[in-house]
This record gives C-alpha cells, sequence and structure tokens, in this order.
C-alpha cells in the first residue's frame, strides 16, 4: 500500500485496485499550494471523514473531473450533489455502517468532534455527525482513518472489531487530541503495525511538529511512518 500525504488530513491511497483520496483538502491548504489536478490524477474514490472546509475543500472538484466514486455520510454526500456532484456516483453510509466500494469496504465509526460547512455570509450548513473511516481490503492490511477526534474508550471497540494495522492518527491538538493523548490511544486500544500522524503544522494554532506524538510513541514498538508533505511512502 502507498500513502501520499498533502497536509493537514489528506491521503492519497494506492492499492493495487484502487486509488483513493481521503479529506482532499487540496483547495486553500496552506501546505500543498499546488492544486488538486496531480492529487486526483486516475483517483477511483473520494472518502470524507466529516464536512468542515479544511477535509473537503477540493471534493467536488476532484469528484467531477474524475467521476470517483464519493464516501461519506448521507449528509455530505447531498451537500456536494448541490455542488454538482453526480448523484450516481455517491455511497452514502453513517455511523455503524459498512458499504461495498467495489475494491474494498469502507466503515465508518464514531469519532468525538463536530461537522459542518461554512456557507456564504457565514451561516454554517449542517453535515452530520463526524466519523472515522475503516478500510478493508481483499489483499493488503486494514486501514484506519480516524478524521478529526479526542481519545475515546470506544476505540477498544472498534480494534476488537476491525483490527486496523494501519492508523492515520490526528495529533495537532486544540481542535483534535494533542500528540501526547495520541500516542496514549494508540497504545491502549489498538495494536497498529504502523501509525502516521497528521493534522499539524497546517496553521499557526495547531502544534507544529509531530515531537510530541514520536516521543510518546517511543518503546511502544509501533512504526511511526513520518510522512513528507508531497512524499508516498509505503507501509
Amino acid at each position: 500500500m502507498k500513502l501520499t500525504w498533502y497536509g493537514h488530513s489528506a491521503f492519497r491511497v494506492e492499492t493495487k485496485y484502487a486509488r483513493i483520496l481521503i479529506d482532499p483538502y487540496l483547495i486553500g491548504n496552506p501546505s500543498w499550494p499546488d492544486g488538486w489536478e496531480g492529487p486526483a490524477q486516475d483517483v477511483t474514490h473520494v472518502l470524507l471523514t466529516h464536512g468542515h472546509d479544511d477535509h473537503i475543500s477540493g471534493a467536488a472538484e476532484v469528484l467531477k473531473k474524475s467521476g470517483a466514486m464519493l464516501v461519506a455520510n448521507f449528509e455530505i454526500c447531498m451537500f456536494l450533489v448541490g455542488k454538482g456532484v453526480s448523484g450516481d456516483r455517491i455511497n452514502p453510509g453513517n455511523i455503524g455502517g459498512t458499504v461495498d466500494c467495489g475494491a474494498f469496504t469502507t466503515t465508518f465509526v464514531q469519532a468525538v468532534h463536530s461537522s459542518s460547512s461554512l456557507g456564504e455570509g457565514g451561516l454554517n450548513t449542517y453535515l452530520g455527525k463526524a466519523g472515522g473511516l475503516v478500510l478493508h481490503f481483499p489483499d493488503e492490511e486494514t486501514l484506519y482513518h480516524m478524521g478529526d477526534t479526542d481519545i475515546f474508550s470506544d476505540m477498544a471497540l472498534i480494534n476488537e472489531l476491525h483490527e486496523p494495522k494501519i492508523g492515520i492518527v490526528p495529533i495537532g491538538d486544540r481542535f483534535t487530541m494533542g500528540g501526547a493523548v495520541a500516542a496514549l490511544a494508540c497504545r491502549r486500544f489498538f495494536k497498529f503495525e504502523t501509525t502516521v500522524p497528521c493534522h499539524f503544522g497546517t496553521f499557526p494554532m495547531i502544534d507544529q511538529t509531530a515531537d510530541k506524538f514520536v516521543a510518546g510513541m517511543e518503546g511502544s514498538g509501533v512504526k511511526v511512518a513520518l510522512p513528507t508533505i508531497g512524499q508516498t511512502i509505503e507501509v
């Protein structure tokens, strides 16, 4: 499996049968000024954890250009259909549900966060509950993108039900758990083989480095794959 990080929580996941963008914050992202066209090349699926602009800004453009399948909660799917995304290519779900995405399945799991989009005039549009996404592949390790979240004890149930081996983990503090708490979540509730920290360094008000998370994972035996923006890593 190949992962490419575009800053914040935006990742491209490449497997034998699918090319997936998760939370493609590719327009207005200060960590990624190079546009959405490159990351969108040959993409087959776009997955969204929640509706905040720093997670979906770029999704509509990618979906309209690529014809990729949209996998998100129902509210986000309908919101993006209203922005011109084809209703024939949506695959909606909600917390607890699993949807067949062809080359893999996606299960919507809990996250402790909010979800809305700031529209014209400063009015917020409700976009359902925030969540995490668990991706099961037939011949790859299971991947869990936590979305934006704090630690919560039911992470233990997510591990019991899905046994993810790769965890994409928000660590930037203020809007998500910080690095030390994120490390505690990974060590207490999961049996990851690899963790990939994200949601840091994008804006001045969140943590600028992954140092606290890296320190918290020391001695755990879990690999911390610290990504560089735009660089592809294999996990």
